[in-house]
């Protein structure tokens, strides 16, 4: 007799990786501070429905804020499953005031507070920004040709193997 297959249930990756900022900026130190959500935000968060790509962290008031996040908020209303909104409204970061007198000074030089990922794994919400200084288009296209060669070399590898 066949054993019956078991349902297979999609996990939430424990981390939404911005995949962008490491091709558009060199990054520098990195800082793991907290989110002010809300219930919905929360829960998009845990299931995954959340884009870093093109967000950006400000300092207003000697404050914290991330801006441009993209949240797809899940919508509670009847006969509609799964109905989802996309809010990419300012959120409050949690940081202590050292911190964030740092990256205000480091902030005035010219570098850009990036986010760079955002945990979920524990019981707390967390985003890792980092400092960056944005790349050039040529240094964009050398990193281009760096990933394809390496990724030829691999290949190459793998095929005498």
């Amino acid at each position: 007799m066949a054993k019956p297959k078991k349902k297979s249930v999609k996990q939430a990756p424990s981390a939404v990786i911005n995949r962008r900022a490491r091709f558009d900026y060199e990054l520098g130190d990195e800082l793991t501070v907290g989110l002010s959500l809300s219930g919905p935000e929360v829960r998009a968060a845990r299931d995954g429905h959340i884009q870093l790509k093109g967000s950006f962290v400000t300092v207003r008031a000697d404050e914290l804020w991330l801006n441009n996040a993209s949240f797809s908020l899940q919508l509670n209303k009847r006969g509609e499953p799964g109905a989802r909104t996309i809010d990419t409204e300012p959120r409050k970061l949690l940081a202590h005031r050292k911190q964030i007198d740092q990256l205000q000074v480091r902030k005035k030089e010219g570098l850009t507070i990036v986010p760079t990922r955002l945990l979920t794994k524990g019981r707390y919400i967390k985003l890792v920004i980092a400092l960056g200084k944005g790349k050039k288009t040529y240094d964009k296209r050398e990193t281009l040709k760096r990933r394809d060669q390496e990724r030829e070399a691999l290949r190459m590898i793998k095929n005498n193997s």
